[in-house]
């Protein structure tokens, strides 16, 4: 008895709900999509109203953690969006910062065989590790899997087709999570993280995450870190350059400039300092093994070492000076998301840059080369600003 009534009740409750179901359906299909300007260009599609005049959307959609979008502009440049922002694009500047995350931690190191790339982006930075033949495994690090899956396609060319590349393994993992809790150790460890004034962000620049990346290295292991110096104000620079420092001090900074300004950095350190052999480096990328190396470089305005060398901006000892009041970035606080969010509509990044540029020395410690090479980079680099 008692199960006859069970079964009426759920067929009852069946027969009430089944038009509630299908009117929330009705609802849910007739809610109108973001527009896709909103989902690529976020709050500048208010402050800039001709801001798609002449753009192709190749990709628009909602993934579980991000929405994205790949759009093409008249003269072919290709941006990544997430999130309403510019993440990555075939610009020759962001060209630039993306090879120049990998390939520099990659010829620092004397040979780098296993990689960690936190956020796939466009792929380029993650591809740029594809051409150095002594690599053996790429673990590339991403939230949000419609970015490796449908946006690195779109950047096929750019990215050396990565995705393709039997080393390349894509783990969906918050960075965080997946750099304490795996047992694996990489040579190289590089990340991209989106500006810390973006919420959440702010945790792949902290004292902690740095650590964690530390504990994760081989000996001899490499760390990379992008800075930018667009969008941001010198306290938050600082703070970001300071933080990097207090867990590698003797760190070192490598500017990629847009018409000789300031715009992004790279920060590298490694565990005990680093000592780069000039000539071993440029030896090493006229092998023909590393031919594919040398292309990639040239793609993006380095055609030698000397070239991507002269790009160096400072260390960690003597920017001491200039940091000495700059506010550490910990987890307890993440001090530099609030910092980041006032700075963001700073247009600082010129006085950034030539104010990091005045502390910069020719690194005698860091330059091991002969004569030849150590003159001609210090040309390259040029007299203090």
């Amino acid at each position: 008895m008692i199960h006859r009534l069970v079964v009426a009740a759920s067929m009852i409750c069946s027969i009430l709900l089944a038009p509630v179901a299908l009117a929330a359906g009705v609802l849910a299909w007739s809610v109108p999509k973001l527009p896709d300007l909103l989902v690529a260009y976020g709050r500048q599609m208010l402050t800039e109203p001709h801001l798609g005049d002449g753009v192709d959307f190749l990709y628009v959609g909602e993934g579980l953690n991000a929405s994205v979008a790949v759009t093409e502009l008249g003269s072919g440049v290709r941006n990544f969006h997430v999130s309403g922002k510019v993440e990555a694009s075939s610009e020759p500047q962001d060209m630039r910062l993306q090879r120049m995350l990998g390939h520099l931690p990659a010829l620092v190191h004397p040979r780098p065989r296993s990689v960690l790339v936190v956020g796939c982006g466009a792929g380029v930075t993650a591809g740029s590790f594809v051409v150095h033949p002594e690599v053996e495994r790429i673990v590339i690090c991403e939230i949000e899997p419609l970015i490796p899956q449908v946006v690195a396609r779109h950047f096929a060319r750019e990215n050396h087709d990565l995705l393709r590349d039997p080393r390349v393994e894509v783990v969906y993992d918050d960075a965080r999570h997946y750099i304490l809790t795996t047992h694996e150790t990489f040579d190289v460890i590089t990340s991209d993280p989106i500006h810390p004034w973006v919420k959440g962000a702010a945790v792949l620049y902290s004292k902690e995450y740095l650590e964690l990346c530390k504990r994760r290295l081989n000996p001899g292991g490499v760390v990379g870190q992008w800075v930018p110096l667009y969008e941001s104000s010198q306290d938050v620079v600082k703070s970001e350059l300071a933080t990097f420092f207090d867990v590698f001090p003797e760190g070192t900074v490598w500017s990629n400039e847009l018409d000789w300004e300031g715009y992004d950095t790279v920060v590298l350190g490694q565990v005990g300092g680093t000592a780069i052999d000039v000539d071993a480096m440029q030896r090493r990328l006229s092998r023909r093994d590393h031919t594919r190396v040398a292309e990639s470089l040239d793609e993006v305005g380095f055609g030698s070492v000397v070239a991507l060398l002269a790009t160096y901006a400072g260390r960690g000892p003597e920017l001491q000076p200039w940091l000495k009041d700059a506010q550490i970035n910990r987890d307890c606080n993440l001090r530099l998301q609030y910092l980041a969010g006032m700075g963001r509509r700073s247009r600082q990044e010129t006085q950034i840059h030539d104010q990091m540029l005045a502390y910069r020395t020719f690194p005698v410690g860091l330059f091991v080369a002969s004569d030849v090479y150590r003159e001609a980079i210090r040309s390259w680099m040029g007299p203090p600003r």
